[in-house]
């Protein structure tokens, strides 16, 4: 995991917008590959130092910016990237 906290409470940015660009980030450098299942909503949480509903609001923002699809009772998984 990143040294340095996910959310910096002093930034001027919302925690779950912040939240939403560790895991684009972890998306984009390969760390999450296309089809590979998030971890649960409790685990990220966890991970990012912040309440569930921050987490649960960051995974709308990615669903909403394509990177990230949720089946309902299965999970959240990275996105299939289109071909170019």
């Amino acid at each position: 995991m990143d040294e340095e906290p996910v959310v910096d409470p002093s930034r001027p940015v919302y925690a779950w917008r912040q939240v939403a660009d560790w895991i684009a980030r972890r998306i984009e450098q390969g760390e999450l590959r296309p089809g590979a299942r998030l971890e649960g909503e409790r685990e990220m949480a966890q991970q990012a130092g912040v309440a569930v509903g921050t987490v649960r609001r960051a995974v709308e923002d990615l669903r909403e910016r394509g990177l990230v699809v949720t089946l309902p009772a299965k999970g959240t998984y990275v996105a299939e990237r289109p071909e170019s």
